[in-house]
């Protein structure tokens, strides 16, 4: 298959899927006149990859993801482990979040948004005044 084709199966752009053999996480083999060619297995990967990284998986949690589903032999004890570390991270980043949140929302609520120069917004970034 060319790299059009894949793709479109695979839901991702083409420049994504030169990314990934760049760094090594597809290997397509090569036609005699250069051209890649792409199996079904490298489809399997791709749509494998596209679903680990919108999963919040770096690009190195999925070689390692890669790895795993590539073996046979695999313990599922280590999928559940790279699982729940991200499922800790994210978990961390949306009590961050829920934080920010929070801050901005005391920001604009405390600020009159008039023709006044004062303005609670601004003082709170600047450290002028303290942010809850």
């Amino acid at each position: 298959m060319n790299i059009g084709t894949v793709s479109v199966k695979s839901g991702l752009p083409a420049k994504t899927i030169r990314y990934y053999e760049d760094i090594g996480l597809i290997r397509p083999d090569r036609r005699d006149n250069g051209y890649r060619d792409y199996s079904m297995e490298d489809v399997h990967r791709l749509r494998f990859l596209q679903r680990s990284r919108s999963l919040g998986f770096s690009v190195e949690e999925c070689r390692q993801l890669l790895s795993l589903y590539s073996d046979r032999d695999r313990e599922s004890a280590e999928v559940k482990a790279l699982a729940s570390t991200k499922l800790s991270e994210i978990e961390r980043k949306i009590v961050e979040l829920q934080g920010l949140r929070d801050m901005l929302r005391h920001l604009v609520a405390n600020c009159h948004g008039d023709n006044r120069p004062e303005c609670p917004i601004i003082d709170g970034l600047s450290g002028k005044a303290p942010v809850h």
